[in-house]
């Protein structure tokens, strides 16, 4: 992830726009034809893509309130509604994967026979659907988690519904029933695989763990050979969004002025005992216009 600021592009609103629409249409159609069809393996499909349409509203509501000022309540803004969302598309595809696989489980022991050819037609038109949307969210995949859940359900949709086609062909030659409700079984280990990572890294973020990008050891032994410094503690690293990365740390310099020190203790033992505030970093600076603060914007509160 590298840091970021404001709205997402306008690309991305439009691919959220376009992605939304396009696939709640298919969905209209696939659940029509997976009960025409009698195919469970259409109508798995077609739940995962209502959840995929859930997922792209989460992210870009969350998106949009990333870019949203800060404010005097809110002091990092919305920016932590992306490492939410991203949770919360995870958890909603497990469960419905979970619901799927329970009722292909059930459907082994039924001798109805699905439409084979409404199968590999319906499905075919979901991999252009699918694959199309996915494209449109295949440059910002690398940097934020948020669009690299977009672009992996998109992904995902794609390869299942082409397992579908697949799955239908076999129908159609074989005459086999049982090979609709292996396919929803297979699609269910397709989203799982693509799922768990997307649910473990976004889980991580929301318990301010450090992003996986970054090496907290290697950002320690940069700090210890700044300037002057010889010993370090309090350091922690957290996403505020799946875009940027914060840090906070004390660096022991013990040539800086003694007056510091004494300052430091006093403000930071004032905001325990008056506001709850036990966990406190506090940065000096000279006000030198030269070497102005990197975070002083006019979006900060003051």
């Amino acid at each position: 992830m590298t840091q970021h600021h404001g709205h997402a592009p306008a690309d991305y609103n439009r691919a959220f726009a376009f992605g939304v629409v396009l696939n709640l249409a298919y969905i209209v159609a696939e659940v029509a034809y997976g009960i025409i069809g009698e195919s469970l393996a259409l109508l798995a499909d077609a739940g995962h893509n209502l959840s995929d349409v859930l997922s792209l509203l989460f992210a870009w509501g969350a998106t949009y309130l990333a870019g949203r000022k800060a404010s005097a309540r809110r002091t990092y803004g919305l920016r932590r509604s992306t490492i939410l969302a991203a949770l919360l598309n995870a958890i909603i595809l497990l469960t419905a994967i979970g619901a799927v696989a329970w009722e292909a489980m059930g459907r082994f022991a039924s001798k109805t026979l699905p439409d084979g050819e409404v199968i590999v037609w319906v499905a075919a038109a979901g991999v252009l659907v699918n694959a199309g949307t996915a494209l449109m969210f295949m440059a910002g995949r690398k940097h934020d988690l948020n669009i690299r859940g977009a672009f992996l359900h998109m992904t995902a949709d794609a390869v299942v519904s082409l397992g579908v086609v697949m799955s239908g062909g076999l129908v159609l030659l074989t005459g086999w029933a049982w090979l609709d409700p292996l396919t929803s079984l297979v699609i269910v280990a397709v989203i799982m695989g693509g799922t768990w990572g997307l649910f473990r890294e976004s889980l991580d973020l929301a318990l301010d763990a450090v992003p996986e990008h970054i090496e907290p050891q290697v950002v320690e032994a940069y700090l210890r050979r700044l300037p002057g410094v010889q010993n370090i503690h309090d350091l922690h690293i957290w996403a505020m969004s799946t875009t940027e990365v914060a840090l906070t740390v004390h660096l022991v310099r013990p040539g800086a002025p003694a007056r510091n020190d004494v300052f430091l203790h006093q403000v930071s033992r004032d905001l325990r005992h008056r506001f709850g505030i036990s966990h406190a970093t506090i940065q000096i600076e000279n006000g030198n216009d030269e070497y102005p603060c990197y975070l002083q914007s006019s979006e900060q509160v003051p």
